[in-house]
């Protein structure tokens, strides 16, 4: 049988899609009913709704130990999913706790439960900083520790040397890293809300560019990896490397609606963080716009993804394509 966490999730939704129409044997576990509404709406979005109900479902968290006592129970292969994905600095502490001590209970009872397999689903924002010489961004690129990165980066990362840890014990890992993930649904959430906000009329854009990656090829280069006899290695899944204003114009061709037309300088993004934070302090609003968002919105950064196309001999999904293909659902 196999477990996934995070299984409410738009990864770990399709992560459990994926593994039952393969005839996979499926346990995930859950915090709220209401959560597994949002996996059960993907199910129907896809026509699959008679595959939801193949799946077990567990009621428990990562963070809490007592809870996951029996998750493992008859488990022999682990995707770790979950995560909290927020760059409110106010989170920073639950930020941490989820992605760093919950992926060290999952690696913990994987050793204790002999689990097989345990594959890690975490990010490009966990790879390394380029250096002087370096043009590209890979498996290999070291993480410098004195270079500013936001509290999800550190996360991610600090919940990578976990899964490390697991494997110097004996655990048997693969760590997958992938860009933005774009896919249906979800809307509320994540990437999914660069879709809501443009069909609602976006009127910025900025000309940063990072990697993009569809959730369906991240799905299925997780299932190949774990599939195959390869163990203690990471993968960088990256599509294609975009400027933002790509991606929006994309989506907006996508659902036929209006692209966005004001371009935000770093002077202006800079400007807009300022004024999120003073009305996060004062009134007491949830923060939309931070620092890091601001830095992250003009950085430019590429990513290589030469390595898992040459283990898997495989090529990733065209972002265009892709966006137009998901915009009606």
């Amino acid at each position: 049988m196999v477990l996934v966490t995070g299984g409410t999730g738009l990864v770990g939704a399709h992560i459990l899609l994926h593994l039952i129409e393969n005839d996979e044997n499926v346990r995930a576990i859950y915090r709220s009913i209401s959560s597994i509404e949002k996996t059960k709406s993907l199910f129907a979005l896809y026509q699959k709704a008679t595959l939801f109900e193949k799946i077990e479902w567990v009621q428990a968290d990562i963070i809490d130990v007592p809870s996951l006592e029996n998750v493992f129970d008859d488990i022999e292969y682990v995707y770790h999913c979950a995560a909290l994905i927020s760059f409110d600095p106010k989170d920073e502490d639950l930020i941490r706790k989820t992605n760093i001590e919950g992926t060290a209970n999952i690696v913990n009872f994987c050793i204790a439960k002999d689990i097989k397999k345990l594959c890690f689903i975490s990010s490009i924002a966990a790879l390394g900083d380029l250096g002087p010489q370096e043009k590209m961004i890979s498996e290999t690129t070291e993480w410098n520790p004195e270079k500013p990165h936001s509290d999800y980066a550190i996360s991610k990362y600090g919940a990578e040397m976990e899964v490390w840890r697991g494997q110097q014990e004996g655990l048997n890992v693969i760590i997958v890293n992938p860009g933005v993930i774009l896919g249906p649904g979800f809307r509320e959430q994540g990437s999914g809300k660069l879709f809501t906000e443009v069909a609602k009329g976006l009127s910025f854009y900025t000309l940063g560019k990072t990697g993009f990656v569809a959730v369906t090829d991240v799905v299925r280069m997780a299932f190949e990896l774990m599939k195959s006899s390869i163990t203690n290695d990471r993968f960088t899944l990256v599509a294609e490397n975009m400027v933002f204003k790509e991606v929006l114009d994309a989506i907006a061709d996508g659902l036929k609606v209006k692209k966005t037309r004001i371009h935000a300088k770093p002077i202006l993004t800079e400007i807009y963080w300022r004024i999120d934070w003073f009305l996060a302090t004062f009134l007491f609003k949830k923060r939309s716009f931070t620092r890091a968002n601001a830095k992250a919105s003009y950085s430019k950064n590429l990513y290589s993804n030469e390595k898992i196309k040459a283990v898997l001999n495989t090529e990733f999904t065209h972002i265009n394509t892709y966006i137009n293909t998901i915009s009606g659902l």
